[in-house]
C-alpha cells in the first residue's frame, strides 16, 4: 500500500471510532461530565472548604488537575477496550486482519480513537472546572504533552485488555480492580508529602502518580515527583505496550479461533 492508501485506511478507522462515541454522546460524554461536576461540588466546595490549602494552593485548585487527568485515563481506556472487543465479538476484526492494511495502522486507528474521546472528555471537564476555580497554565507544553501521552498509554492498555477478554465481563475487570484503585491512590486528592515516609515510597510505585503530578506541574507549577523521569517512564511504557499490541495482532492472540 502506498502512503495515500495507508492514510485512507487509518482515517477510516479513526473516523469510525470518533463517530462511534460522538453518536452516543449521552452515554460517552455526558456521564463523566456529570460525575466530575459532583466531584467538584463535594470534594472541592464542601470538603475543600474545611481542608483549606494543600501544597500552597486552594484545595479545589489543587485537585482539579488530578480530576481532569482521571477523566482522560478512564475514557481513553474504556473507549478502546469496549470498541475493539465489540469488533472482535462481532468477528469484523477478521476482515481487517486479512486486508492489506498493516497492523500498525489498525492499532493506531483504534488507539487514537480512544485518545480523541479521552481528550474530548478532558476538555469538557476542564471547561466545567472553570465554573469552580481559576486555572492558570504554568507550562503549556508539559500540560499538552503529558495529557496526550497519558491518553495514548491507557488507550494501548485498553486495546490489550480487549484482545485477551473472552466476555463483556472481562473488559470491566481491569478498570474495576486495577485502574480505579491506582487512580484514587495516584495523588488526585492529596499530596504524597502528607504520607509517612514508608507510604511515600510505596506510592512512588504507582505509575498514575507520575502522570497526575506531571499534569499538575504543567498547570500549577508544583509536583511531588521528578517531571523528566515521569516523561521517560511514560515513553518507555508506550513503546513497550505498542510493541506488545503489535505482536498480539500479528499472531492473532485472542482473535483468531
Amino acid at each position: 500500500m502506498n502512503s495515500h492508501d495507508l492514510f485512507i485506511a487509518f482515517w477510516t478507522i479513526l473516523r469510525r471510532e470518533i463517530r462511534r462515541f460522538t453518536r452516543i454522546w449521552a452515554q460517552t460524554l455526558l456521564p463523566p461530565a456529570i460525575t466530575m461536576t459532583l466531584y467538584f461540588i463535594i470534594f472541592g466546595n464542601l470538603i475543600g472548604s474545611r481542608i483549606g490549602e494543600m501544597g500552597g494552593f486552594d484545595y479545589m485548585e489543587y485537585i482539579v488537575p488530578g480530576l481532569i487527568m482521571m477523566s482522560v485515563i478512564t475514557n481513553s481506556y474504556s473507549n478502546v477496550v469496549s470498541s475493539f472487543y465489540s469488533t472482535k465479538f462481532q468477528r469484523s476484526i477478521e476482515e481487517l486482519l486479512v486486508s492489506p492494511v498493516p497492523n500498525w495502522i489498525i492499532l493506531s486507528g483504534f488507539v487514537l480513537g480512544g485518545v480523541a474521546r479521552g481528550l474530548g472528555v478532558g476538555l469538557i471537564v476542564t471547561l466545567l472546572s472553570l465554573f469552580f476555580t481559576d486555572l492558570q497554565v504554568q507550562h503549556l507544553f508539559v500540560t499538552v504533552a503529558i495529557v496526550f501521552l497519558t491518553a495514548v498509554l491507557f488507550a494501548l492498555g485498553g486495546f490489550i485488555n480487549a484482545v485477551f477478554a473472552n466476555s463483556f465481563d472481562d473488559i470491566s475487570i481491569i478498570p474495576t480492580f486495577v485502574l480505579t484503585p491506582l487512580t484514587y491512590l495516584g495523588g488526585v486528592f492529596y499530596s504524597i508529602q502528607l504520607l509517612p515516609e514508608f507510604w511515600q515510597g510505596v506510592s512512588q510505585l504507582n505509575p498514575i502518580l507520575y502522570m497526575v503530578n506531571t499534569f499538575r506541574y504543567g498547570i500549577l507549577g508544583v509536583s511531588d515527583i521528578n517531571v523528566g523521569f515521569a516523561f521517560m517512564m511514560i515513553l518507555l511504557f508506550i513503546g513497550g505496550l505498542f510493541s506488545y499490541a503489535l505482536y498480539l495482532l500479528k499472531h492473532g492472540k485472542g482473535i483468531r479461533s
